[in-house]
């Protein structure tokens, strides 16, 4: 989001509404193929394919509102998809592990999370 807004102030391009000079890129459409993006990746294609569907139509409702041109809502589902791929791991299962041990005089408690 810090990028998509970054880009509203330095570009400052009119929306196609002329209502005001926030036009690139779409923010909805980064937040959406964000979120598409980190299911797909996280939990595969399985589910990535609704969620890139209801992304797409967030940017195509966008475009139809004329709130932003089509590179406006391209420009934010490329920030969205990639920051996803930059920053998201796929999801592990076994990302916990408890351990116990002891000997005569303590005992060792110990903890491993993977992120």
């Amino acid at each position: 989001m810090a990028l998509t807004q970054g880009l509203k102030l330095v570009v400052n391009k009119e929306r196609p509404d002329e209502s005001d000079y926030n036009s690139f890129s779409s923010g909805r459409t980064s937040t959406t193929f964000q979120s598409a993006a980190f299911i797909q990746k996280r939990y595969g294609w399985d589910y990535g394919v609704l969620a890139y569907f209801l992304a797409s139509y967030t940017g195509f409702s966008r475009i139809y509102s004329k709130k932003y041109y089509f590179l406006d809502v391209l420009a934010g589902a490329v920030i969205g998809v990639g920051s996803t791929y930059l920053f998201t791991t796929l999801y592990q299962k076994e990302h916990l592990e408890l351990t116990l041990s002891n000997d005569e005089n303590s005992y060792l408690l110990g903890f491993k999370y993977k992120f």
